[in-house]
């Protein structure tokens, strides 16, 4: 059994000033069988779906869950929670026959699945919450559980400031504790359990030394005496606080396997004073066995928030690609992370943003399904910034990268715009090629009246040369290149036309796509009212050789030849942008008027 579904209404940030409806859900939230990662910016809704399902399961740990008037959103008086599980086997199944429902599969094979509701209600006026409790059933009310069947549906939760130490070390009631208990090792056994005599043979060990005896009943050696001193002086004081016939006991509590475990300590073999991260994965090995454990007919799922927590890149990525390769088992997670975002498969994730969440699978967006194999092998840490953004910028390489923030800020500088990149939570993403379609479609949802409300703007170049080559021979043979400028009318209806089509193909939803009106960036740059002068000397600076009088022709000629050091022409505008006061980028300058579109599309301004 896996939980297929989450619905929730008025929890937290999920809720509407509207009265309840069980039709319209503020959250209706798929899962997968297997890993499930929620990604997303902070206070985007990814703790407070991982808290709505173990508010409803509780957990193996002794920690408990309740709502709390936190919990509803803002004034209303009503919520609910509701879990639907699906795929239940037999042995799954048979600890909520009297609560499950059925339905006919695409097979036309009939299944069975569970549904979970908590409902709750308060009192604003005296600010009470009513007793509630987890009802189940297809009846929108449903009927309560007993205590049986609620043990079969607990989770296993690792909170995300985790203390992974105490949870390892010998403890009452430690979490170690209690994964060892249910394991089948130790389930179900007691004083027959063979630690239970080996500790017995020991405490019989400590308490023959205390009388200055051997484990044969014969006397230490002189030098090993001293704990039959210690004995007997302390021996003096019992009797003279008691009587004569009082003494002392050493010995190392455990009468029972609880109390033996509760004195066991977990820690990798040969490590020495491990740090946190090393604690960290051994912590959530131990959780894994717990819930890989055999003759366990319950859930089997797993909640980790901020799986990064305490590890560094490559431990994220090497725990990451493990938990993806678990059988049986269903992982929720949360993470901040873009190392982990690289790595985990696209069908896995989950964008959490503006009160919604938008699981990436096929079925939801408009990715071809070979697109996703080719997504991540080239999701990197760098575009997998994405994942975490309030806003995308989409560019093709490295002198968007470097100039785009520069304007932006300048923008900020001059009041266009409020926030500058970092400021607004922009990510720039650098895709290297124009393989915008692919990425963009990451959040194109297939159905257009659940959107992602996140703002994505890519720049393109509209590749309309405003030069051409022209190879002439003479009538010796001898060959002569001409770098000759195109016809402005006819560069500008093609490019017209061209930027159309590539708008056309690319604008959807959220996703807007910005096109250079000339040629490329750096051309259009050139052209502009605004950056000309500066875009000048960062080309001088790149290439000294240029011919000065003809600066135009210099560049369309390296531009078709492919020669031009784009990248250092970047860092040095970009440099100059940022130092110069006194040249605006003026708002409505036509030939970089599609980047400061894009920019504030990115930026909502």
């Amino acid at each position: 059994m896996f939980l297929k579904n989450l619905k929730l209404w008025n929890f937290r940030k999920f809720g509407c000033k509207e009265p309840l409806d069980l039709s319209k859900p503020d959250l209706n939230l798929n899962f997968n069988k297997g890993v499930n990662v929620l990604v997303g910016k902070n206070d985007s809704g990814k703790s407070a779906i991982i808290d709505a399902i173990k508010i409803v399961l509780k957990t193996h740990s002794y920690d408990w869950y309740k709502i709390e008037h936190d919990d509803f959103h803002i004034n209303s008086e009503h919520l609910r929670i509701e879990l639907t599980f699906d795929d239940l086997e037999v042995e799954e199944a048979k600890h909520f026959t009297e609560w499950l429902a059925w339905y006919i599969n695409s097979k036309g094979n009939k299944k069975s699945y569970l549904r979970l509701t908590l409902d709750v209600r308060r009192n604003l006026v005296n600010n009470r919450i009513f007793p509630s409790d987890v009802k189940a059933g297809i009846d929108p009310v449903g009927f309560a559980l007993d205590a049986e069947a609620k043990e079969y549906l607990k989770t296993t939760y690792l909170r995300p400031l985790r203390d992974a130490k105490s949870e390892l070390v010998p403890r009452k009631n430690s979490r170690l504790t209690q994964i060892l208990q249910a394991h089948e090792a130790f389930k179900d056994k007691d004083l027959d359990h063979l630690l239970v005599g080996l500790f017995k043979e020991f405490n019989n060990s400590v308490e023959k030394y205390f009388l200055g005896k051997n484990i044969e009943n014969e006397d230490l050696p002189i030098e090993e005496q001293k704990g039959k001193e210690l004995k007997s002086e302390i021996d003096g004081y019992i009797k003279s606080f008691y009587d004569e016939t009082k003494e002392s006991e050493f010995g190392v509590k455990g009468n029972n396997l609880k109390t033996i475990l509760e004195k066991l300590e977990l820690s990798i073999k040969d490590e020495v004073n491990p740090g946190l991260g090393t604690l960290n994965r051994l912590f959530m090995a131990s959780e894994l066995l717990h819930l890989q454990k055999k003759d366990w007919s319950g859930l089997r799922l797993g909640l980790i928030e901020e799986l990064e927590a305490h590890l560094h890149p490559q431990a994220q990525m090497q725990i990451i690609e493990a938990l993806q390769m678990q059988k049986k088992i269903q992982l929720i997670l949360t993470t901040h992370s873009p190392n982990l975002g690289s790595k985990i498969k696209l069908k896995n994730l989950i964008i959490c943003s503006n009160n919604s969440a938008f699981p990436l699978g096929s079925e939801y967006t408009k990715l071809e399904k070979e697109e996703y194999s080719f997504l991540e092998r080239f999701l990197d840490t760098t575009k997998a910034n994405l994942f975490f953004a309030n806003g995308i910028i989409m560019v093709e390489g490295w002198s968007e990268e470097i100039l785009i923030p520069a304007i932006a800020q300048r923008l900020k500088e001059q009041g266009v715009i409020t926030k500058n990149l970092t400021e607004a939570g922009v990510s720039v993403v650098n895709v290297g090629n124009t393989a915008f379609q692919q990425y963009s479609r990451i959040y194109l949802r297939n159905d257009d009246t659940k959107i992602i409300d996140i703002p994505v703007s890519v720049i393109t170049d509209v590749d309309v040369r405003s030069y051409k080559l022209e190879i002439r021979k003479n009538e010796h043979g001898e060959i002569s290149k001409d770098y000759i400028k195109e016809n402005v009318h006819s560069v500008k209806d093609k490019s017209e036309k061209k930027s159309l089509e590539i708008i056309k193909k690319f604008n959807h939803q959220n996703v807007k796509t910005f096109v250079a009106k000339n040629w490329t960036l750096e051309y259009a740059i050139f052209q502009s009212s605004s950056l000309s002068k500066l875009f000048s000397e960062a080309f001088k600076r790149a290439h000294p050789q240029i011919d000065l009088d003809n600066i135009e022709q210099e560049l369309g000629t390296k531009l078709i030849n492919k020669g031009l050091h784009k990248t250092k022409i970047a860092y040095e505008l970009a440099s100059r942008i940022e130092l110069n006061n006194v040249l605006p980028i003026e708002e409505d300058d036509e030939s970089i008027k599609y980047l400061i579109d894009a920019i504030k599309h990115a930026c909502n301004a």
